[in-house]
C-alpha cells in the first residue's frame, strides 16, 4: 500500500490510478461524467493506492473540505477496487490505513447506498437521506474521531 500527493506521483501510475476510477465509475456503472475535477490536484489531496506489479488493483482519494461549516473535516472518495480483484479486502485495507494515519481527525464521504453498511463498519454513521449523484443513490456518512472498527 502506497500514498502520496498528485504532484509526487510517477505520470504513468497517475494515469493508472485515473484509468481505474474511469473503468469503474463511468464504464462499468454508467456514469457520464468527468472523474478529473480538479480536487486531485489540491495540495492537501491524497492519493492512496494498492498495486500488483505495474496493475492498481484499488485506490481512494482523501481531500480536506474548505473552509465553512465543514471546513478541515477529510473527506474520503473515489474508493475503488478493479473488478479481477474485488473480493481481496483491498479497499478496506486502504480505509483503514486512511483512517489509522489520521486518528483524531473527523472523516466525512459520500457513499453508494448498497455500501452503507460496509462503510458503518470503520465507524461511519450515515447523515440525513438518500440523494441522487450520477443516477445512483448516496448518502452522506460522517465518521468522528475515535469511533473505529473494521470494515472487513
Amino acid at each position: 500500500m502506497q500514498h502520496a500527493r498528485w504532484a509526487a506521483l510517477d505520470p504513468v501510475l497517475a494515469y493508472r490510478l485515473l484509468a481505474l476510477r474511469s473503468a469503474v465509475f463511468v464504464v462499468e456503472q454508467d456514469c457520464v461524467y468527468a472523474d478529473p475535477d480538479g480536487r486531485d490536484l489540491e495540495p492537501d489531496a491524497e492519493h492512496w493506492w494498492i498495486a500488483e506489479g505495474d496493475r492498481v488493483l484499488a485506490c481512494l482519494r482523501v481531500l480536506v473540505e474548505p473552509g465553512g461549516a465543514g471546513g478541515g473535516v477529510r473527506r474520503i472518495g473515489r474508493v475503488v477496487t478493479d473488478v479481477a480483484a474485488r473480493g481481496q479486502g483491498l479497499a478496506g485495507q486502504l480505509v483503514d490505513a486512511v483512517l489509522a494515519a489520521h486518528p483524531d481527525e473527523e472523516f466525512i464521504l459520500s457513499g453508494q447506498l448498497h455500501l452503507a453498511e460496509w462503510y458503518s463498519g470503520f465507524g461511519f454513521v450515515a447523515e440525513g437521506e438518500p440523494y441522487p449523484e450520477d443516477g445512483i443513490p448516496h448518502v452522506l456518512m460522517r465518521r468522528t474521531p475515535g469511533a473505529g472498527l473494521s470494515g472487513d
